[in-house]
């Protein structure tokens, strides 16, 4: 009888104990295993501080007033049925003539500044003629166009007002799966709507399909965004601006579970280069990358699948001149770690020419580091390269050589020896493509074509000889 009893208090006591210390421990943000014996299940206890449960109150309040509508105005031309079949051969008639038609839609934008910047989507203002701004106090204001970055889908516009709400930029990098956030925007036109949601993803890419250059390493949620949602903010629980969101994956149009924002460490590189140069500059590493895939882990045996595989890095890149080679695989840019190439488009992309990294690789087996300066997308035009080429709007041009002008029967011209992103490859500009006459100058150097561009106004046109060895023009505005 004894021994029951003393068997009964001590179970108590060691009850008693055990209650405390969970109770005690319930009190820290530590987490708590604790093993009943070997081999035994793991019982976890999980400390959650106040700030940590999902209220959004402070955040939506204190970011709603800093999101504003975006109503934007397009022309587009309409053409009229012909009302004869004697139209339709002969020509239209007068009432038949093109019509220009008014074209409205909507988005949403960011206060980032105090006085007066906002960022959207390049999408929602693509193409506008007229952009109006409604805070949310219903006040309206016209906007100009700062300036646009298609390959990250930013824009920059600018009211004239002073003392607005903004929201802060927060560090995209430090958000983890799993985290609260919330999205503020004007789908279907209602104003200030607020959803919430969580992290589902980091470093998420989407088909691109227009062979455009783009930046895509989106913050994937699972906040409810719709048509109008473009260019407004996901906050964090701290009312801090994480990303621009930007686009749903929806068969229908409409949201169906899936989310996409620009992060805003992208975004806020982006609009301060907009502000302060009304341009991007945007850094290049020079290299041209893949993921790590079973075969190359196997053959260059890795230990993980972390990191990029180097297939090629450009010649007299940042990359090539630092000492990184075709074979290397890139783990780290400083102290992020790549995954994948998503990552070092958004790593590099946060870096403006002239700026240096520590770029890690792995090399026969072995991790070796590279100082590496980056490059821009394009050097300022006149300037001479090693090679003895001059940069001209993303291309390199050169005075043609006798041999190429022979083979084409001229007796000058000024070559395309190498194409980059800029406005001569937006025209159709090709390599070795031989340009003759600039807005109707011939032009023997690439002096020639610097000195006569300097001069124009508004456009340049270009006349010269494709590789096919066909006349062939071209033009772009300056």
């Amino acid at each position: 009888m004894k021994k029951g009893i003393l068997i009964a208090l001590l179970s108590a006591m060691v009850g008693g104990l055990t209650s405390y210390a969970v109770v005690k421990t319930m009190t820290n943000d530590d987490v708590v295993l604790v093993e009943s014996s070997a081999g035994a299940a793991q019982f976890r206890t999980v400390s959650l501080a106040q700030d940590n449960w999902p209220d959004f109150t402070y955040a939506a309040e204190s970011a709603v007033d800093a999101v504003v509508y975006v109503k934007v105005t397009s022309t587009q031309a309409s053409q009229q049925a012909p009302s004869s079949i004697f139209d339709f051969f002969f020509g239209y008639p007068q009432n038949g003539a093109p019509q220009q038609r008014e074209k409205v839609g909507s988005g949403s934008g960011v206060i980032i500044r105090e006085d007066g910047y906002i960022v959207t989507n390049n999408h929602v203002i693509d193409g506008a003629t007229k952009i109006e701004v409604t805070l949310n106090t219903n006040q309206t204001y016209p906007a100009t166009l700062v300036g646009t970055d298609p390959a990250t889908d930013v824009a920059l516009l600018k009211i004239d007002a002073s003392g607005l709400p903004m929201i802060p930029f927060g560090d995209s990098d430090k958000l983890r799966l799993g985290e609260w956030v919330i999205a503020i925007g004007s789908p279907y036109d209602l104003r200030s709507t607020i959803t919430a949601g969580i992290v589902s993803a980091k470093g998420r890419s989407m088909p691109n399909y227009s062979g455009e250059f783009k930046i895509e390493s989106f913050i994937q949620t699972d906040a409810a965004v719709n048509p109008g949602n473009s260019g407004g903010a996901l906050v964090d629980k701290a009312g801090n601006l994480v990303g621009i969101n930007t686009a749903i994956i929806s068969q229908t149009g409409s949201y169906t579970g899936y989310s996409f924002a620009v992060p805003s460490n992208i975004v806020k590189k982006i609009a301060y280069d907009l502000m302060d140069f009304g341009s991007v500059k945007r850094a290049v590493l020079g290299i041209v990358m893949q993921p790590i895939d079973d075969k190359i882990a196997e053959d260059l045996k890795l230990s993980s699948r972390n990191g990029v595989y180097i297939n090629e890095v450009s010649k007299s890149g940042a990359a090539d001149q630092a000492g990184i080679k075709a074979g290397d695989v890139l783990v780290a840019i400083d102290s992020t770690k790549i995954t994948t190439p998503a990552s070092v488009q958004e790593t590099v992309s946060r870096f403006s020419p002239g700026d240096k990294a520590v770029v890690t690789v792995i090399r026969d087996g072995k991790e070796k580091q590279f100082e590496v300066t980056f490059k821009g997308t394009s050097q300022e035009n006149g300037t001479v390269a090693d090679d003895g080429t001059v940069a001209f709007y993303g291309a390199s041009i050169r005075e043609a050589s006798e041999e190429t002008l022979s083979r084409y029967g001229l007796k000058s011209g000024v070559e395309i020896v190498e194409m980059g992103p800029g406005k001569m490859q937006e025209a159709g500009a090709t390599e070795g493509f031989i340009i003759l006459y600039v807005n109707d100058h011939p032009v023997k150097t690439p002096q020639d074509v610097i000195d006569i561009v300097k001069k124009s106004k508004r456009t340049v046109f270009i006349e010269g000889v494709t590789p096919s060895g066909r006349t062939g023009y071209f033009g772009f505005g300056v």
